[in-house]
């Protein structure tokens, strides 16, 4: 029998013979929930931080439904979480009260869309803070899922001015640890814990999150990255997600390999997003080439 994730060097775009895909029929290059979600936030970042939730809530329903910023216009993955609230969504439930709040209810759905909460100009540390949680709330409410998404968000915009990767972490922790609700303490304490345990790259936000970080720490370039995060299994292509977000602002575009980009569907959806997001910045509207 075929071992659920190929050995690390075999791990590419597409799987070697005798590894089956999760998702037959899916055109090799498109990307998952992971990365539709995540366009849709910097969609609407990129319209500015007033009313993230019912915009981002608007824009998810769009996804689910007809497809939206995806290269078929086809969803073929979902968690059950998400859908649980997409549901609740549509039975007129507010989009800052759709996310289901219950301890159990810490999924990974709303972790693997954050990065972009950090890839818009923000004045202070409590900005960010408050893009990535509120981008979490029509989906996963409970305060471990976010301030997960809180702690991504400060170490991936500290990986953009630069810090190294451990430098990132550590400021993003003591920065919770500073501004943390009284009330939330126990909860970021237990997320801060999860660096204790083994990664698994399972759905669990703690589990990813740290997966995730341990997939950076391992590895110094990104393929060596992805393929670490794959490598713990389970859910791949959002701990994967993760971890590549970080290892992209740490590499740059050029540490991609070109073998992977040329492969990657849906550029004509990205690059519009991508001059506007540039311009966000002051700098010329050129998408970079994918």
């Amino acid at each position: 029998m075929a071992r659920e994730v190929p050995a690390s060097n075999l791990i590419e775009m597409e799987p070697p013979p005798g590894f089956a895909r999760s998702h037959q029929g899916v055109p090799i290059g498109t990307w998952s929930d992971d990365g539709a979600q995540a366009l849709h936030l910097l969609r609407v970042l990129l319209d500015g931080d007033a009313e993230i939730e019912p915009r981002l809530a608007a824009g998810l329903q769009a996804w689910s439904g007809a497809g939206d910023l995806t290269p078929d216009g086809r969803v073929f993955d979902i968690g059950i979480q998400t859908q649980e609230a997409l549901s609740r969504l549509a039975r007129g439930v507010p989009p800052n009260q759709s996310g289901p709040h219950e301890e159990r209810n810490n999924g990974n759905g709303s972790l693997m869309r954050v990065l972009p909460a950090a890839l818009l100009p923000a004045k202070h540390d409590a900005a960010l803070i408050d893009r990535a949680r509120r981008q979490s709330l029509p989906t996963h409410g409970h305060a471990r899922s976010l301030l997960a998404c809180a702690l991504s968000t400060l170490i991936s915009a500290r990986l953009l001015a630069g810090s190294t990767f451990v430098q990132a972490l550590d400021e993003a922790q003591e920065i919770l640890e500073q501004t943390v609700a009284p009330v939330e303490r126990d909860e970021l304490r237990t997320l801060l814990d999860g660096r204790f345990d083994a990664p698994q790259g399972s759905g669990y936000v703690v589990d990813c999150l740290w997966s995730a970080v341990a997939a950076v720490l391992r590895t110094d370039t990104f393929e060596d990255c992805m393929r670490c995060a794959i490598g713990f299994g389970n859910d791949t292509d959002t701990t994967a997600c993760v971890a590549g977000g970080w290892a992209g602002l740490l590499y740059g575009e050029e540490a991609i390999p070109s073998r992977w980009r040329s492969t990657l569907r849906g550029k004509h959806l990205v690059e519009p997003l991508l001059v506007r997001l540039t311009a966000a910045w002051g700098l010329d509207a050129v998408p970079p080439p994918l």
